[in-house]
């Protein structure tokens, strides 16, 4: 196949969250088929609610400082699926994907024909990761899981070395309706025989689901470090502080990715980075401030420069709601133009009590994707609010890319257009050719 060809073969196998079919009988016996990749590497796997993609992102980052060759698989995508698979800072190559994703393919054909089950959409991609960590002969894989954690395609890759973000209430749906059910299914990536699993503070429900398992498996948590000094951050919102773990101090760094809830992933990513370490990889401590203070994460509290400027957030739960709020009131003095829009299956009326009166401007749109929120069931939100709105009363606009020059149109040149409420609607938003013709599309 050629990439396009296998870019349309993987979205015919459907949504992946909608197809979505939790459980891992069908990836192991895929990559059984494929000569069982993820054994030919050390991992280390990341769940959580929110900040696992930025502590993998941070992760990865400090192993390119150390020197260590890593791949990093991370989902969803913004703009190509190519983002999701990046060997040594890299995206993967179209060609490389295409390949990959032509010999996935042909074992899960294989593998419907036997048992009846083809391998989901995010299953083959999963494969796809690992089959080109093993070709590339990365050191470590670095794996963000997707969905949970007990019956998430990354499990299967059985890494050694855990960790658990913050967690909190996401896809009940799927996880359950209570902090303890979701902790629960998060918390079964620990397993016996696991090397060290790294925690983050956690509310105590989750805390306690966490620690159930740890001892049901025999492993010791690494709790990561309370002893965090906060010495300021930058007008962009890029956070300075130094972090105490009791191996080491790590002073004054100063983190890329902006917001002080990045000091809670920056955290987990220094834990994971010491326990590496001790496993014999070559990262320094040099290389951890390095790493922290170059790492990269499009679409969480990314700021693009401009008259106006441009930031994307996903904030697509509560909590990631609650941090771009943070955020928006610490370090944004410029009037905000909200262009939002979201997945009807969140906690829309939480996330809208939180982002809607943090704008002077509101514009309401629908993400193109089949989960997404009416304009109709928005329109509501703000009812629901009982937000005063007689002079910007909120404007609703079908497609992403007219409600972006909507919102072009309405904002001063000093004010700050930001896209959010679901990443979904930031990688449309990032795929369309704006800023002055200099264009948002990264895809190769």
């Amino acid at each position: 196949m050629h990439f396009d060809e296998a870019v349309n073969y993987l979205l015919s196998l459907g949504h992946e969250t909608l197809a979505i079919k939790l459980g891992l009988a069908n990836i192991e016996r895929l990559l059984a088929a494929l000569g069982s990749p993820e054994q030919a590497y050390p991992a280390v796997q990341i769940a959580g609610t929110n900040g696992k993609g930025s502590t993998a992102a941070m992760l990865d980052s400090i192993c390119r400082a150390s020197g260590v060759r890593a791949g990093l698989y991370t989902s969803p995508h913004l703009v190509s699926i190519t983002e999701r698979i990046r060997l040594a800072g890299r995206d993967i190559t179209r060609a490389g994907f295409a390949r990959l994703a032509t010999q996935v393919r042909a074992a899960a054909t294989e593998l419907a024909d036997a048992t009846g089950a083809l391998p989901t959409f995010f299953e083959q991609v999963t494969a796809i990761a690992l089959l080109a960590f093993r070709e590339a002969q990365v050191e470590l894989a670095i794996l963000e899981t997707g969905l949970g954690g007990r019956l998430d395609a990354t499990t299967a890759a059985r890494a050694g070395v855990l960790a658990i973000t913050p967690v909190a209430l996401d896809h009940q749906e799927y996880l359950g309706d209570t902090l303890h059910a979701i902790a629960a299914e998060k918390a079964a990536i620990i397993r016996a025989g696991a090397a060290t699993v790294v925690v983050a503070p956690q509310p105590d429900a989750a805390r306690a689901q966490i620690l159930a398992r740890c001892r049901e498996c025999h492993v010791t948590p690494r709790f990561t470090t309370g002893d965090i000094l906060t010495r300021g951050a930058d007008a962009a919102g890029r956070l300075r502080a130094t972090f105490d773990t009791g191996t080491d101090v790590y002073e004054n760094v100063s983190l890329s990715l902006r917001g002080r809830h990045q000091a809670t992933n920056a955290a987990v990513a220094i834990a994971l980075a010491e326990v590496l370490r001790e496993r014999g990889f070559p990262i320094t401590r040099a290389a951890i401030i390095e790493g922290l203070e170059t790492a990269e994460h499009a679409g969480r509290l990314e700021l693009i420069p401009g008259q106006p400027s441009l930031l994307f957030d996903g904030a697509h739960n509560a909590a990631g709601a609650r941090a771009l709020r943070d955020y928006l009131d610490e370090f944004v003095a410029a009037p905000v133009t909200l262009v939002f829009g979201a997945m009807r299956d969140k906690d829309l009326n939480e996330i809208a009590a939180t982002l809607f009166p943090a704008s002077a401007r509101l514009i309401l749109t629908r993400p193109t994707n089949p989960r997404a929120a009416t304009l109709d069931a928005l329109a509501r939100l703000v009812a629901a609010q009982g937000i005063s709105r007689i002079n910007n009363p909120p404007v609703l606009v079908e497609s992403p890319v007219d409600a972006l020059r909507a919102a072009e149109a309405c904002t001063p040149p000093e004010g700050i257009i930001c896209i959010t409420g679901s990443l979904y609607l930031v990688g449309e938003v990032k795929s369309f050719n704006a800023l002055g013709g200099q264009g948002l599309n990264r895809d190769r």
